[in-house]
């Protein structure tokens, strides 16, 4: 299984800046100890052309120019450097790269992304491209070129799963009117952001939610999902953000509720045989270590549906 990551584009930081950096390159580090049958592979930036499925062109331009204005680089919450717009893009490839591969091997992924707080024309919440919506967008665009896209052909369904513990609002925004593309967000209903936007399904969870009652939220989810769209292509942000351990959360799901929440995601696409791309999204972890294992049972997971899906080969 393909995992590819950004990690080596670092933005320079103030110090004392909240975002926790180095869980990139730990959770790099950890898949390096701990799962050696997963390939790394640096990820590759995102071109203008794929940037410009979802993103305005005076944005992208904003980002790689260094034009953004103060308070758009206070809405993002990182300062513009050349770093940050490498590693925007680079997320953004990491996330391209992992669909296509999924879409060849039935699953792969990327360390980074879940960048879903990001709108067409601007950034916010540590959010500079929504690499998600873009892959998305991009699938669709490669997988019609790949049918020879005949005049009125139906794009690829995409359904994007997303269980970070923040509401996807930039995703949510730029396919409200994409019938193609269905969004699912579960969320802290009090979290950021606090003007949310409506995704096609939201479900919204009191703080203090434990593992019982997320995944049955989740169960209920999934079967509204199903009731409701065809999907052909998934993307899941695996958010390490509900853990009871996440400064930003205030949920309270344990490492046993995570995995248990991953796999029902995972079993639900390997039943239906949907190709799946993930991406790590949100994790702040006042220890970070919780983060980062967290995230490493998801990559452990996913690599034995992985096996699956490779096994079911003829």
């Amino acid at each position: 299984m393909h995992a590819y990551y950004a990690d080596h584009f670092v933005l320079p930081l103030p110090e004392g800046h909240r975002f926790p950096m180095a869980k990139y390159r730990l959770l790099r580090d950890a898949i390096v100890q701990h799962l050696p049958q997963v390939t790394l592979c640096a990820a590759p930036a995102a071109t203008d052309h794929e940037l410009a499925t979802v993103h305005t062109r005076h944005y992208i331009d904003a980002v790689a120019e260094g034009t953004l204005a103060p308070a758009a680089q206070r809405e993002i919450g990182f300062p513009w450097s050349e770093a940050m717009a490498e590693r925007a893009r680079r997320s953004v490839g990491a996330t391209l790269a992992a669909s296509r591969d999924a879409l060849q091997r039935g699953i792969a992924g990327s360390l980074a992304g879940g960048t879903h707080h990001a709108y067409a024309d601007k950034g916010s919440g540590f959010c500079v491209f929504n690499d998600v919506a873009v892959a998305a967008r991009q699938m669709q665009r490669e997988q019609g070129r790949a049918a020879g896209a005949r005049r009125g052909a139906v794009p690829l369904a995409v359904a994007v799963i997303d269980l970070d513990v923040h509401q996807g609002n930039g995703t949510a925004h730029i396919f409200s009117e994409d019938h193609s593309v269905f969004t699912l967000s579960l969320h802290g209903a009090r979290n950021f952001p606090f003007r949310k936007e409506a995704s096609d399904l939201d479900c919204e969870l009191p703080d203090g939610c434990g593992d019982a009652h997320y995944l049955q939220v989740l169960e209920q989810a999934l079967d509204t999902l199903e009731q409701q769209f065809a999907p052909q292509f998934l993307l899941y942000l695996a958010g390490a953000d509900p853990h009871q351990g996440d400064r930003l959360g205030r949920l309270s799901l344990t490492h046993d509720g995570l995995e248990a929440r991953d796999r029902r995601v995972f079993d639900w696409a390997w039943q239906r045989r949907i190709p799946l791309a993930f991406v790590m999204a949100g994790g702040y972890g006042r220890d970070l270590a919780d983060t980062v294992q967290a995230q490493l049972t998801t990559w452990r997971v996913a690599l034995e549906y992985h096996r699956r899906w490779q096994n079911a080969r003829p």
